[in-house]
């Protein structure tokens, strides 16, 4: 392991160190490596639309909403491949939630998800993209 320096100002670290805190951290070193983790898997998403991934995609819709459900139900059967498993929540009267657990290349899940939130009658959903392992560390940059 090799030791790195870098130069904060005194707002930026104080705001570094508060949200260590608040998720637990034990020392700033951890924490930026999981910063940097996160960071450098979303880009190789990005990068590398192939990647093999897991992911969620949980959204929000009004089943009242002429034919929705019904459209919904198709769409996942179109991608039945991507499918882990679903859970489905009655949050009242007229909304229900969804989780969808997938398995697959990030640009199938991607465009998966896309098709979903953009249903009528879906207000609201996220998706979060787990590559399936991580990948070897690249050449380090030079300092600065």
């Amino acid at each position: 392991m090799e030791r790195v320096t870098i130069s904060l100002d005194d707002d930026l670290l104080a705001a570094f160190d508060a949200l260590g805190r608040r998720r637990g951290y034990t020392n700033r070193s951890e924490a930026i490596r999981d910063i940097l983790r996160d960071v450098l898997d979303r880009q190789r998403l990005e990068d590398v639309p192939e990647t093999p991934c897991f992911a969620c995609l949980v959204y929000v819709y009004d089943h009242t909403r002429r034919d929705l459900a019904s459209r919904l139900v198709t769409t996942h059967h179109g991608r039945h491949d991507l499918s882990i498993a679903t859970l489905h929540v009655h949050i009242d009267h007229d909304h229900c939630m969804e989780s969808v657990m997938l398995r697959g290349p990030a640009r199938d899940i991607r465009a998966f998800a896309d098709s979903v939130l953009a249903q009528p009658g879906v207000w609201s959903g996220a998706l979060h993209l787990v590559p399936e392992a991580p990948k070897p560390a690249a050449a380090p940059l030079a300092d600065a």
